[in-house]
């Protein structure tokens, strides 16, 4: 038996950029806001994990692929599972359909950190986890650290504020998928391209006050981007890739 969770929600003018597309993070948050659902349907919710283990998910890597762009008014409905509950690192697959058709898909990878000390633990302790996977659903893809181009460029420095942050205090992650598509002056794209692949690794947390050097390169057709701080520390890096749109 294959379990699923489905959400559908009706993008809005806030989720799309000035070309009337849906920015990738928009695109995160509604994956996100589908996985916390389908976690609370389950019986494995933030305030459940909190309440019944000490512990908390923690987003450690995002990636999706989209057939073609989501636009302003699209209706787009997102089925969710997770791959199980082995080891340290949780695997949620998503399939995205417009009108019933498939249209993209998203892997993130979650680990499940105790509240004090924020150590990682094992999902075999979660017992909620055990028989509610996505079964033959499940992908095979997996989400490996990013490899970084010789050659970079620091194209801003950019200081963490309080609107970059949410409930937890620190810089929420959907916002480094803003910083990245900034660095690359996304508002400039040629009419029919899109940002057709993303893959986001969150290496540590960022809170207001802190700077983050934002670099570039380019490899392998795509483009990559990465924030360092003032000591020269990884806090985040992605992966983008661009497709051509039809008519």
């Amino acid at each position: 038996m294959s379990l699923y969770y489905e959400h559908t929600i009706r993008l809005s003018g806030m989720d799309a950029d000035g070309h009337g597309i849906c920015k990738a993070s928009a695109l995160l948050n509604h994956l996100q806001v589908t996985a916390a659902l389908a976690a609370e349907d389950g019986g494995f919710s933030r305030e459940q994990l909190v309440e019944r283990y000490g512990a908390f998910w923690m987003l450690a890597r995002s990636w999706f692929r989209l057939d073609r762009p989501l636009r302003w008014e699209d209706e787009i409905t997102i089925r969710t599972w997770h791959r199980g509950g082995k080891g340290a690192l949780m695997y949620r697959d998503y399939d995205i359909y417009v009108g019933g058709q498939r249209v993209g898909e998203s892997v993130s990878g979650w680990v499940l950190a105790s509240l004090e000390g924020h150590k990682i633990m094992r999902l075999s302790a979660i017992k909620e986890l055990a028989g509610t996977d996505g079964g033959v659903l499940c992908k095979n893809k997996t989400l490996t650290k990013l490899r970084s181009p010789k050659a970079l460029q620091e194209v801003e420095r950019r200081p963490m504020r309080y609107s970059d942050t949410d409930i937890n205090g620190h810089v929420n992650n959907t916002r480094y998928a803003d910083f990245a598509c900034d660095a690359l002056d996304m508002e400039t794209l040629e009419q029919g391209r899109f940002l057709s692949t993303m893959q986001i690794g969150y290496l540590a947390e960022c809170r207001p006050g802190d700077m983050l050097s934002i670099q570039t390169g380019e490899q392998a057709d795509g483009y990559y981007v990465c924030g360092l701080d003032r000591e020269g520390k990884s806090r985040f890096e992605a992966e983008l890739f661009f497709g051509e749109s039809l008519p």
